[in-house]
């Protein structure tokens, strides 16, 4: 099954991609603008209001892994569903609710949706359900926002923000929660090295400069040695010198969690895969400030790498698509 797509309008662009390109089994979001009465707005003329564009998110999302039910569940805790042209602190027809959908059948998911939803609120529900008639993508300089300017304004409660990453559909047919089960200890002490084990299971860190993926330089997927999970892409990998392969950021922020490490006498945030929960390394704020600033600083040892080549037969052809052509 391919992949699918769904645009979510939902106030202030920022920080709708933000929240859903953290929601697991999404794998590409662009903020834009949708359904225009003019072809290709500017962000200045669809803040006149005049070219009854939306600010929209294209949302590209793995039916397998998250439902469209369960994606318009969680766009509609990003909203106020009863509000008129306004969301958080932006009032305008570019900061409408609407759902647009390219399919017949997403129509009638969206209607159903809502329908259960209303009785949620006292007040009618009034984000639209309507065929997208067109998209246009934002200026660059708007596309990842937040993770350019970490500090930018964003309307969605920054609690829920935090927990997209733990969204898992527990409805879908291959939700991460049932294709990347975490293994026990015994089984990893079988599965792997022992110096695979002791960086994942025991957070030691291997050699700098003597391993094996600190100069790879193919494209490809890396995942977690432990489970098989997505991680990181070859496109977001960079030299640093570090010794150590480094990345300025995961595929998905979901992917991830990060814990406070005050060990070896240094004030550090660790870096664990959420999932399989295995050691992968440290973030650090020294990254490429183009890419947000951040280098994650991440053992080969707690990775398998998949060069592109064989990402289809080993079951990871879905994120063919965020390689370049």
């Amino acid at each position: 099954m391919d992949n699918s797509t769904i645009y979510f309008a939902g106030g202030c662009f920022w920080g709708t991609e933000k929240f859903f390109r953290n929601v697991p089994g999404v794998v590409e979001t662009e903020v834009g603008y949708a359904n225009s009465d003019i072809q290709h707005p500017s962000y200045q003329q669809v803040c006149t209001g005049l070219t009854n564009a939306a600010e929209t998110v294209r949302v590209v999302y793995n039916p397998r892994r998250v439902t469209l039910p369960y994606l318009i569940n969680l766009y509609l805790m990003t909203v106020d569903p009863t509000s008129v042209n306004r969301q958080g602190g932006d009032a305008g027809t570019q900061y409408r609710t609407g759902i647009y959908t390219v399919s017949e059948a997403d129509h009638l998911i969206v209607a159903e949706s809502l329908r259960q939803a209303a009785a949620d609120y006292d007040s009618p529900i009034v984000v639209e359900n309507q065929p997208l008639r067109n998209f246009f993508p934002a200026e660059m300089y708007h596309q990842d926002y937040l993770d350019k300017n970490p500090g930018g304004y964003c309307h969605i409660n920054p609690s829920l923000m935090r927990k997209a990453s733990g969204f898992h559909d527990p409805d879908a047919p291959e939700s991460d929660l049932k294709r990347y089960a975490r293994h026990s200890d015994d089984e990893l002490r079988r599965q792997l090295s022992a110096t695979q084990y002791e960086v994942t299971r025991k957070n030691a860190t291997e050699p700098p400069f003597d391993n094996a993926y600190w100069r790879e330089r193919r494209e490809g997927i890396y995942v977690d040695i432990t489970n098989g999970q997505p991680l990181f892409l070859s496109t977001d990998k960079f030299q640093s010198e570090c010794g150590w392969p480094s990345f300025s950021r995961p595929i998905n922020d979901s992917l991830l969690s990060t814990l406070p490490d005050d060990s070896a006498g240094m004030h550090r945030v660790e870096v664990r895969s959420r999932i399989g929960d295995a050691h992968l390394g440290h973030v650090f704020n020294d990254g490429p400030r183009q890419t947000g600033g951040l280098r994650y600083c991440i053992n080969s040892a707690s990775l398998r790498f998949i060069p592109r080549s064989q990402m289809e037969e080993q079951g990871y052809g879905d994120y063919l698509p965020l390689l370049p052509d």
